[in-house]
């Protein structure tokens, strides 16, 4: 009789243990064309995805938020290598949106883009965000 197999641990998927230790989920949550995340009830300090205790401050209260459509390109990369459904060339960029956190975005076209290049959320797909050129 053959054991059943385990099934796959990905560090993606928040609520699982890796080694002991519980795992978070570290993309944004995208609605519509807004990042959903919080901001510290003491120092307004915006985070995405939401935190535990204010990484600023490390106060516990804090208050949802949506932020976004805009925001500004602070670095980005094109990837070479294939990483889940991602088949290369594509881009990655961090994006300082406006009034609101730096997060991690997919581009919609794969271009290495300046630091302060305009953007705008399209949307998320499976839990990633999507942005293109403003």
């Amino acid at each position: 009789m053959s054991e059943p197999s385990a099934p796959p641990i990905s560090k993606r998927r928040s609520g699982q243990v890796m080694g002991g230790a519980f795992v978070s989920d570290p993309r944004c949550v995208v609605k519509g064309d807004k990042v959903i995340g919080v901001r510290c009830a003491h120092c307004r300090y915006p985070t995405s995805p939401p935190a535990p205790w204010c990484p600023a401050c490390q106060h516990r209260e804090q208050v949802e938020a949506e932020f976004g459509p805009g925001g500004t390109v602070w670095a980005s990369t094109l990837v070479q290598i294939p990483v889940g459904r991602w088949a290369p060339p594509y881009a990655m960029a961090y994006i300082d949106l406006d009034d609101g956190p730096r997060v991690i975005a997919h581009l919609e076209a794969p271009a290495i883009l300046a630091v302060g290049t305009r953007v705008n959320i399209v949307g998320g797909d499976d839990g990633d965000l999507i942005v293109r050129l403003a």
